[in-house]
């Protein structure tokens, strides 16, 4: 997994090293969700439980992990400020190029 240099970080998450240390290490982490960008190239964002992460087939190494919510309703309301932070900069609604411009970014 890759994770997105400005990520976003619930409140309730206090240590986002161990978190992160936890989703590279598959440990179960029941409350954690991640957010994405999808794979496919053309959808904005993506809600994932955690737990999704532990199955053995599962192709997590090609995510690109933005947020780290404590909790789907914190995903959704994460969802919902990075859609609201990209409207205020660009006045547009195409998150998936805000976020791979400012990656960009020095």
């Amino acid at each position: 997994m890759r994770y997105y240099k400005h990520l976003y970080l619930a409140k309730g998450i206090r240590k986002k090293e161990q978190v992160i240390r936890k989703l590279e290490e598959n440990k179960l982490q029941m409350n954690i969700h991640i957010i994405t960008l999808p794979r496919n190239g053309e959808d904005q964002l993506e809600i994932y439980h955690s737990m999704v992460l532990l199955q053995p087939e599962f192709p997590h190494d090609d995510f690109f992990v933005v947020g780290i919510a404590k909790g789907y309703e914190d995903a959704v309301e994460m969802v919902e400020e990075i859609a609201q932070e990209v409207y205020n900069k660009t006045k547009g609604a195409d998150i998936r190029s805000y976020i791979l411009e400012r990656e960009q970014e020095e």
